[in-house]
């Protein structure tokens, strides 16, 4: 999935994201590519699962200002022509959720071993869990995102405020006590989620609310996943995402 079309980021926006390559990798030519644009919030989780893992990769930007793919998409994601792409040794694998299980089955055994732990939990009822509140975040909380920057007049801007804050009360409650979704390791459902909080400022913005009264627990899980290496050198400035939805979607 990818979100919508989006100004240029500045150069300090940009910087977050940009190629990151093992010294001996020449660009084009390297075994991981992941090909994305700077303000995609499901291609913020690639980038993430990519640095915690440790996995060396170079970045290729796509312009999703405009209505045409470049040849690369076309050729590595024909049916759906979206990004996040990430390519393995020259093959392509689409779609985030998809994507972030691939990293964990490829490199998260390595990164267990060197003393870290996988993405994904190793009971099978709590990755069952952790794949049932990703489906959530991509069907239902995105849903509700829409409607609430689109929503026409007061009623309407009300209603979709509610359901968003119930929806994010919901995930609050799968967090219930714990540092993070799975237990004391940052991991599969936290990279899924995390990207959405680009747009927290956006929301209380938007539906005039506070966060921090609504979703206590949750904003004490932002501030901890902030503090890891890999999430602080993914996500961008949550005002300049702000200013490119508000141009998207029409709201002055």
């Amino acid at each position: 999935m990818s979100s919508q079309p989006v100004p240029t980021p500045s150069p300090s926006t940009a910087g977050r994201t940009h190629t990151s390559m093992a010294d001996n990798m020449v660009s084009g030519e390297s075994e991981v590519v992941c090909v994305d644009f700077w303000a995609n919030l499901f291609g913020m989780r690639v980038l993430i699962a990519l640095r915690e893992l440790g996995v060396s990769f170079e970045y290729i930007e796509e312009d999703l200002r405009g209505r045409e793919r470049s040849d690369l998409v076309l050729r590595m994601n024909p049916v759906h022509r979206m990004v996040p792409i990430l390519i393995h040794r020259g093959r392509p694998i689409c779609n985030s959720i998809n994507i972030l299980e691939y990293i964990d089955e490829v490199w998260g055994h390595l990164h267990a071993e060197a003393g870290g732990t996988q993405l994904l939990p190793a009971d099978p009822l709590e990755r069952a869990s952790a794949r049932f509140w990703a489906d959530f975040v991509d069907h239902k909380v995105f849903n509700t995102e829409m409607m609430l920057f689109k929503s026409n007049g007061d009623d309407q801007k009300e209603a979709a405020k509610g359901e968003l804050i119930r929806q994010l009360r919901q995930l609050e409650g799968a967090l219930g006590d714990k540092n993070f979704f799975s237990g004391n390791e940052f991991g599969f459902l936290d990279i899924v989620v995390i990207p959405l909080s680009s747009m927290f400022r956006a929301y209380e913005q938007q539906g005039k609310f506070d966060l921090e009264v609504e979703c206590p627990k949750l904003m004490r899980w932002e501030k901890r996943c902030k503090e890891r290496e890999s999430v602080k050198s993914t996500l961008p400035d949550e005002e300049e995402v702000y200013r490119m939805h508000k141009k998207w979607y029409g709201i002055e």
